[in-house]
């Protein structure tokens, strides 16, 4: 009983205490029982109470001392909110939020041990080691890394130059310039939900927290990540060549892989494509490499370019005439909004499938996605074969 009594919230506490009079009149009650759960409840509770008196004098004292204008050193501080998220305490506590979806241990936590990161009904702090799971897999995906990235709320618009006549010279005496004459495309990015499941034992469930956490975290992050960046590269091969008044144009080098491809390509980008790197599958690589090495001369055919792999363009063998089997260009001209931040939330059924012992976990990510810059990409697709 007085390791459950220590698990409870100050909260907690005083509900049951006042709960327990209505008790006293049932029949078959424990009144002894009763009396010593009463009597360990008002001892954690004068525990709890001393323990924060003298947190405060603590406080007081450190902030009134002062020796050559420096604040004397206290044996204890009061612990950041950072120092909570990484403590073991809080990490289980939010695993048992994820399972539950009762986030009462994650809020008692934070108030007991940092007042000032008291939060009301909204969503609870995350682990700072759930941060670096989801961090670290945005940061691995050399595409998204390399994005431009926003945090707008709800839909959001951005504006582009469809066309533009440029500037000149104008000779003292002569007549005026003619007015600048620009046309603007306005690019809408409306959010969506991006969805992974999984399901897992309920030998998993019992995991302890971190490893409860790593375990669900790192699957479904990965597998959110890896669907939105085939959707961004999808963006730029499914444009159309030329802009209209929502979208941005992107155009085409139907040129096979060769020595010569990727330098023929790259005269389709203007000079805002500042970090350009090419886009492809890896069998498509081996199509470049092998018209180097046909080439029985040292020409590096990606000019010295990043290359980055991804499934979501085929490869070149298997591509359909005029598709897109190769990107190059400034990732920097894409752009992700999440309306909810990079963190992918997490919702718990173990409802579902109960019979069969499993519990069907659920990842979230929010975002909208689209190209919203001209002139930073151009797609290489595949000539159609020559007839004889």
């Amino acid at each position: 009983m007085k390791d459950k009594i220590k698990k409870m919230t100050i909260a907690e506490l005083e509900a049951r205490k006042a709960a327990i009079p209505a008790e006293l009149d049932q029949e078959g009650t424990d009144l002894d029982a009763l009396k010593e759960e009463v009597r360990a409840i008002n001892e954690e509770l004068e525990a709890r109470k001393a323990e924060a008196a003298k947190r405060e004098e603590i406080r007081k004292a450190a902030a009134a001392a002062d020796v050559n204008g420096r604040r004397v050193a206290t044996t204890e501080t009061q612990p950041t909110l950072d120092e909570v998220r990484k403590s073991e305490r809080y990490i289980n506590a939010y695993a048992n939020y994820i399972r539950t979806g009762n986030a009462d241990e994650c809020r008692a936590i934070l108030t007991e041990t940092n007042p000032a990161s008291v939060v009301g009904s909204g969503p609870v702090p995350v682990p700072v080691l759930v941060d670096e799971i989801v961090r670290t897999a945005w940061d691995n995906d050399e595409i998204l890394s390399r994005v431009r990235k926003t945090y707008f709320r709800g839909n959001l618009k951005v504006a582009f130059e469809r066309s533009a006549t440029a500037a000149a010279v104008h000779t003292e005496g002569t007549s005026a310039p003619s007015e600048e004459s620009l046309v603007l495309g306005i690019v809408t990015m409306i959010p969506q939900n991006i969805k992974k499941w999984i399901k897992i034992t309920d030998e998993a469930v019992t995991m302890g927290g971190e490893a409860f956490l790593r375990y669900v975290y790192d699957e479904l992050t990965y597998q959110i990540i890896r669907k939105l960046s085939a959707d961004v590269v999808g963006d730029i091969a499914g444009a159309s060549t030329s802009h209209s008044g929502s979208a941005v144009g992107i155009p085409k080098s139907n040129v096979a892989p060769g020595v010569t491809a990727i330098a023929t390509a790259s005269g389709y980008l203007s000079d805002e494509a500042r970090n350009p790197v090419i886009i492809m599958n890896r069998l498509t690589y081996a199509a470049f490499y092998e018209a180097y090495a046909a080439a029985n001369f040292a020409i590096d055919p990606f000019m010295g370019l990043k290359v980055l792999y991804t499934n979501a363009l085929p490869a070149y063998a298997s591509a359909n005439n005029n598709a897109v089997y190769a990107i190059l260009g400034d990732l920097s001209g894409e752009q992700v909004n999440y309306p909810e931040g990079e963190g992918v939330a997490i919702k718990w059924d173990d409802l579902s499938e109960a019979e069969a012992d499993l519990v069907k976990v659920v990842g979230r990510q929010y975002a909208a996605h689209a190209v919203t810059a001209p002139g930073r990409f151009v797609n290489i697709t595949k000539p159609a074969a020559v007839t004889t």
